[in-house]
């Protein structure tokens, strides 16, 4: 039993030092936290329109990310982002058929004041990887799938570099 109170006493004590050092949560909600003012920066964000399928779905989980409570009427900044994508082949046989792919995705990031003015950029990358398989359909579906997964951690990066950003200016 003592044992059960002299470790909850340590987690406790843990948990107050964090606090006096100066952590706070990014995404805070309480009263005085920065995180309330960086999660209402984040919500003045407006996507721009990304070309091509890849984009629109980047994209699409930039603003379910960004603005969850609906898109801003006056946003504050727009955020401009180009994306690309390259595969390569991995696992390749003896007769030079490839059995694994990488997908790689890399995203560059522009945000931007109302006035035009650069507020922060920067480059995110990721890579994923999926089988090549001899169902054209499966492997469509895991490519698909692989980019999914790509773009959806790009948007949480983006979301997080932007998140620091406001965070440090707050």
């Amino acid at each position: 039993m003592s044992w059960r109170r002299s470790g909850a006493a340590a987690i406790l004590s843990l948990a107050a030092l964090t606090g006096a050092c100066g952590y706070q949560p990014i995404y805070g909600t309480a009263p005085g936290i920065a995180g309330e003012t960086v999660a209402a920066e984040l919500a003045q964000i407006r996507v721009a329109v990304i070309p091509n399928r890849t984009g629109q779905i980047l994209r699409n989980y930039l603003i379910r990310s960004l603005n969850p409570d609906g898109r801003p009427d006056r946003p504050l900044y727009t955020l401009n982002v180009r994306v690309s994508e390259v595969e390569e082949d991995l696992g390749i046989r003896k007769d030079d058929t490839a059995t694994r792919a990488n997908l790689v995705v890399s995203a560059n990031f522009r945000l931007v004041d109302r006035d035009g003015q650069p507020v922060t950029s920067g480059t995110v990358q990721t890579i994923t990887s999926y089988n090549l398989l001899l169902d054209q359909f499966a492997t469509l579906s895991a490519e698909r799938d692989a980019r999914d997964r790509a773009l959806r951690q790009i948007s949480e990066d983006i979301r997080t570099r932007l998140a620091l950003h406001f965070n440090r200016e707050a």
